[in-house]
């Protein structure tokens, strides 16, 4: 015995009676939707055991702690909120889903206030927005401009899906949820880890997410960036939708990373092999090529000749003997044309070119002038000797 304690032997007894009486002492009593923050005590396959303080023992049903594979997310010792549902034989039933059962109102409020996020399922397009079936069968509205999604998307590929929702408005009649700031943190999270092994350069695959005039968005996994239009071919492109469509896979090679401004630009014509290279080959000098008529400017005209290769075909060429002021007086985008390869420049991607007309009747010009200069090189000899001749006859008669 301790002269400055009680026996060892009472405490014990104490300790055991007062646990005795935790044990067994009559839970007190819980509000349907009653929050609780609980440890997981005991897994079983059917029900997780959480511990509710001095009220007792709760059950959580085990399929509520699965992911969408069936793989269970949590583990014994575990902390997890929960709500109460109602006493069932005595013992206290909780769920972790929102908005369910008679306690489905007091959850709602909860969340609203304490901003917690609920699941929901796109259930129908409305004016406006979406209509959002919350768990428990409650219904809820969640605006166009709330679900973080581009205008241009296409809204019907979004029914019949679960997502994770906050309530913004609520009271007795309406719910008004969104999910824009759950898009933004989950885009902001993977643009971070995305920061850490993504160079310029790099190759990478994606989804077109919308078609815009200046170029397409692409989704590489969560991030979105730019494709400009002038970087999705070699040859010129008029129109992004007769080239990309919503939902098509490609690859594109990483252009320009800008984290400080959250910009990424990528090229799709860079996986492709650049047609300057082969240009020498393709269209050598001195060969005819049909071409389409692209650009007119003050200085001539930009035929395409092929796959991101164009020519010049300068203003001073286009008339031949007559003058022509601008190239429109004679030619107009769109038009085919033929034309004769003058020079080709594939360092500096330039080729001059020749209208195949202009070009033939220079051809034939030249033809035509190296033909009489032969014969009068012949016939020059010939008539020297006819005139000494013609001369020498009329010296005799002594005309001379």
């Amino acid at each position: 015995m301790n002269s400055n304690n009680q026996p060892q032997e009472d405490q014990n007894e104490e300790n055991f009676a007062e646990m005795f009486e935790q044990a067994y002492k009559e839970p007190s009593r819980m509000e349907p939707g009653q929050k609780v923050e609980a440890p997981i005590i005991k897994l079983t396959p059917e029900w997780a055991l959480i511990e509710v303080g001095g009220k007792g023992e709760g059950y959580v049903a085990i399929s509520e702690l699965k992911d969408s594979a069936g793989n269970l997310i949590v583990k014994e010792g575990d902390r997890i909120r929960a709500w109460f549902l109602h006493t069932e034989e005595g013992e206290m039933r909780f769920t972790t889903k929102i908005g369910t059962g008679p306690a489905a109102m007091a959850q709602l409020g909860d969340a609203f206030r304490s901003h917690i996020p609920l699941a929901g399922t796109v259930s129908r397009e409305m004016k406006g927005g979406f209509e959002i079936t919350i768990n428990g069968g409650l219904r809820a509205f969640c605006p166009f401009s709330q679900m973080g999604i581009r205008r241009e998307e296409d809204k019907a590929a979004y029914i019949g899906k679960e997502f994770a929702f906050n309530i913004i408005e609520m009271d007795r009649r309406n719910i008004v949820l969104s999910r824009r700031e759950m898009v933004e943190k989950e885009r902001q999270e993977k643009a971070a880890a995305l920061k850490e092994t993504l160079h310029e350069g790099d190759k990478v695959h994606g989804t077109v997410t919308s078609i815009q005039k200046f170029g397409a968005f692409i989704d590489i996994g969560g991030v979105e960036g730019l494709l400009p239009v002038s970087e999705i071919a070699w040859s010129r492109t008029e129109n992004v939708s007769d080239v990309l469509k919503s939902g098509q896979q490609v690859d594109v090679i990483v252009k320009k990373l800008d984290w400080d401004n959250q910009r990424i630009s990528f090229s799709l014509k860079d996986t492709l092999q650049d047609p300057w290279e082969t240009a020498d080959a393709n269209w050598p000098s001195g060969t005819y090529h049909t071409g389409t008529v692209t650009r007119l400017a003050p200085f001539g005209a930009f035929i395409s000749l092929g796959e991101g290769v164009e020519g010049l075909l300068h203003v001073s060429r286009l008339g031949g003997d007559r003058r022509v002021n601008h190239p429109e007086d004679v030619l107009k985008v769109g038009q085919t044309i033929e034309v004769r390869i003058e020079s080709v420049d594939s360092r500096n991607r330039r080729i001059s070119l020749i209208p195949a007309e202009v070009s033939r009747e220079q051809d034939e010009t030249n033809a035509t002038l190296s033909k009489y200069q032969g014969q009068a090189e012949t016939e020059a000899p010939m008539m020297g000797s006819m005139g000494e001749q013609l001369k020498r006859q009329l010296e005799k008669k002594g005309k001379i």
